[in-house]
């Protein structure tokens, strides 16, 4: 009986195509493409028919997309463009850094990111629009068909722009690469919960074609307002980012929580953690390999390897003392089980650096009550203390050349990076931020810069936690003002320990989606 209902409605479906053709927009809706061609996007589309049909070409190596396109306008109640795109539900944030190729015949060009509810030239949509001439709006269209809107912004000619919806609610996010995001927002605009959304570029001019590219594409699911942290977690990208020029690539995405990326093994290697485990990614065969650590497989993401690589140190949780966070030393090559190296009893210590003498670990930990920096001489394993503040002080690192320790402390009532003799006398407050709280200061193997993480002014005294809007930042290693190069979506475990190539030109990080 099955059998015969299925043939009978296969023979419909093949009569009724056969004489009713399907339409071109179901195809493109539905068509599936490789990745190695659109990347992270189903498909693309000439949107509202424009006189010169666009492009778009994908670079996997760069990870770069570029699209030509030509197009009357994206404004009234119709648009014309081209439209790189992919389908989604609920929440998002789409990121991307763009740039025109070419002066331009138009100064009304226009690129950025646009959501819509379907594919017609009239469809309700919010869009990200970049103009050639700099001007910078928020537009959109409430309904199929209706008048375009706009609400402008005060940046111009932005080369980051960031679209975001929650619910109802729509931000646009833009800066000059290196600066803060200046936000302009709508609320009352309803959109279907599944969308479209894109990277798009017109011309402004039927009988023109424009071309722009775009990198750092980011399309982001956070997570849900009510999550739990520590028992709910989002998927991660590892990735590494030039802190030159602010090129990153996604070296691979896992639904796991992944954290804490170092490089090792004269930059050939990642190691980060997951789930109490650490792992080795190669880049030649881009294979992951688990690290034999033994009896320790539930540690965090506070891991570090010497200067000289022949330690790696793990924070584990010990089973024997509670389920505290103890320090140990171990073979990098999970060779010899861990050593123990802090005292049972003591209160949870979560490493962040050993001297380049490999003698002395560094570390946070919960003594007398409260969190401060300490050090351990590796062969004795006599403990004492660095810092005694009444708040946190965390994130302890070398200096490449020992002289110095570099830290995050909230003693001055916001979490800024100082640094201290490598004895703990002479601290000295390096960053002195009111709109970031600033995490993990990283010197580079060339003993000149440092890069570290800035969380939102609003997260609560003393966390960094997971899955926020945050800044990874670079300056000098004496300190004064501090560059963005890279906006991320994460926190926890997104850049916790060293993070430099050893050419002092790249970093590796974790950001976050769904």
């Amino acid at each position: 009986m099955k059998t015969i209902i299925w043939a009978s409605f296969i023979l419909t479906f093949f009569l009724s195509t056969a004489f009713f053709p399907i339409p071109s927009n179901f195809q493109n809706t539905h068509q599936v493409n490789d990745s190695s061609t659109l990347g992270i996007f189903e498909n693309q589309i000439n949107i509202g028919n424009p006189l010169i049909k666009g492009t778009t070409e994908y670079n996997s190596d760069t990870q770069e997309y570029t699209l030509s396109g030509a197009g009357i306008n994206m404004w009234g109640t119709s648009d014309q463009f081209q439209y790189l795109y992919t389908s989604i539900q609920g929440d998002f944030i789409l990121r991307a850094h763009i740039k025109f190729v070419g002066d331009g015949a138009d100064p009304h060009r226009k690129i950025g990111w646009i959501i819509r509810e379907n594919l017609n030239g009239n469809s309700a949509h919010v869009n990200a629009s970049i103009h050639g001439d700099g001007l910078t709006s928020l537009q959109f269209r409430r309904k199929e068909g209706a008048i375009t809107e706009e609400i402008s912004s005060e940046n111009n000619a932005p080369d980051v722009v960031q679209l975001e919806r929650r619910g109802d609610s729509y931000y646009m996010s833009t800066a000059k690469f290196g600066m803060p995001f200046r936000v302009v927002k709508i609320e009352d605009v309803t959109l279907r919960n599944e969308v479209f959304v894109g990277l798009y570029i017109c011309s402004h001019n039927q009988e023109v074609s424009e071309k722009a590219i775009f990198s750092n594409v980011r399309i982001i699911k956070p997570v849900a307002p009510d999550y739990q942290p520590y028992q709910e977690y989002l998927g991660s990208n590892l990735e590494i980012l030039n802190v030159e020029t602010g090129h990153r690539k996604v070296l691979f995405h896992s639904k796991h929580s992944l954290q804490a990326p170092n490089w090792v093994d004269n930059d050939k290697e990642l190691v980060y953690n997951s789930n109490g485990f650490l792992y080795r990614y190669n880049f030649d065969s881009k294979g992951v390999k688990q690290i034999n650590t033994g009896f320790a497989i539930d540690n965090n993401n506070d891991h570090v390897f010497s200067f000289d690589e022949k330690i790696l140190g793990i924070s584990h949780h010990n089973q024997e003392d509670g389920g505290a966070s103890s320090i140990y030393v171990m073979d990098p090559k999970g060779d010899a089980m861990p050593r123990k190296i802090t005292n049972d009893g003591v209160g949870p210590s979560y490493l962040h650096g050993i001297s380049p003498d490999n003698k002395t670990m560094i570390y946070t930990a919960h003594r007398h009550g409260k969190y401060d920096l300490y050090g351990i001489d590796i062969e004795t394993r006599r403990e004492f203390q660095l810092t005694d503040t009444k708040d946190l002080d965390d994130g302890s690192e070398y200096s490449p050349d020992g002289k110095y320790i570099y830290f995050n402390s909230n003693r001055t009532g916001n979490m800024q990076l100082w640094r201290m003799n490598a004895d703990g006398s002479s601290p000295k407050q390096l960053t002195f931020d009111t709109n970031y709280k600033d995490w993990f200061p990283h010197v580079s193997p060339d003993g000149k810069k440092i890069a570290f993480i800035s969380f939102p002014p609003s997260i609560n005294f003393g966390e960094h936690p997971f899955y926020k809007h945050c800044t990874l930042r670079l300056m000098s290693i004496e300190g004064g003002d501090a560059k963005i190069i890279a906006y991320i979506y994460g926190g926890q475990g997104s850049i916790n320990v060293p993070s430099w190539s050893k050419d002092s030109k790249h970093i590796a990080f974790v950001s976050n989606s769904n």
